[in-house]
Parts: C-alpha cells; sequence; structure tokens
C-alpha cells in the first residue's frame, strides 16, 4: 500500500514549529510496514526549513519516505497539469482521524491484516467478553473446568 503519514501530532507530540516528543512506537511502527513493503509518504502542512527539519528528525530514526507532501518523488507543482496536494494514497495515519489516532500497535494491526476499524472493535468486544466469562467462573470454575 502506499501510506501518507503526518508528522506533528502523529509521529511526534504538536509542539508546532518546534519538534516535539516522539510518539512511543510510532518510528518502529514504521520501519515494519517498510519491511512488509509499503511504501511512505510524509504528508505535512510543514514546509521549507520546517519541512527539512522533520525529515532529517525521521532520518536520524531509520526512516526513509518515498515522497514527501507529494505522491511520487518526481512530482513536480509546474510539470503537472494535475498536481494536487490532496494525496491519491491507500490509507492515511493521521492525529486529526475521526477518533483520534489510535495506539501505534492498534495500526500496525489494522494495515497489517486489512482491518476496519469496525471489524477490529468486534474483535476487542469478543476478547473482553471471553475475558469476562472466564473471570466469572470463579477459581474453582478454572480450576476444574
Amino acid at each position: 500500500m502506499l501510506i501518507a503519514i503526518d508528522f506533528d501530532g502523529t509521529l511526534v507530540e504538536h509542539k508546532y514549529p518546534e519538534i516535539g516528543k516522539e510518539i512511543p512506537f510510532a518510528f518502529e511502527t514504521l520501519k515494519r510496514l517498510q519491511a512488509d513493503g509499503h511504501r511512505l509518504i510524509l504528508w505535512s502542512v510543514r514546509e521549507g526549513r520546517l519541512l527539512d527539519e522533520a525529515v532529517a528528525y525521521c532520518r536520524e530514526r531509520g526512516i526513509e519516505f518515498y515522497a514527501i507532501n507529494r505522491d511520487y518523488p518526481e512530482e513536480e507543482k509546474g510539470a503537472n497539469r494535475h498536481y494536487s496536494r490532496k494525496l491519491k494514497v491507500d490509507l492515511f495515519i493521521d492525529d486529526r482521524n475521526l477518533g483520534g489516532l489510535p495506539d501505534w500497535g492498534i495500526i500496525y494491526e489494522m494495515v497489517k491484516y486489512k482491518l476496519s476499524y469496525e471489524t477490529l472493535v468486534e474483535r476487542y468486544e469478543r476478547d473482553e467478553e471471553d475475558t469476562s466469562s472466564r473471570k466469572s467462573k470463579g477459581f474453582f470454575g478454572k480450576l476444574f473446568k
């Protein structure tokens, strides 16, 4: 898949124009997504020096993006009649999603197994029901299945 990833609030805490503290497991997850064959695009409101700083920050953490604020590396405003800031990707990962940014472990699980939000919620609800039914049996119920 081609995946667009926001920077501020998604990979790092919101401190714009500064770079905030790294969000736990964000870069580890991006590395796994790349290892799984996905192409990543940095999609940020940052421009100029601020964008360069964000790219360098990611590079220092082992992430090289397929493209930055564009659909493919060679895309240029002047050379493409159809240039648009709206990316043509399979998936966006952004803290401004409806419902906010899920934990990076959940993001990886959703991408890896192509899970919808609804499927993920159903799975967690089922797991909770299984856990609560095991708890309701009590100590002896568990011991003497």
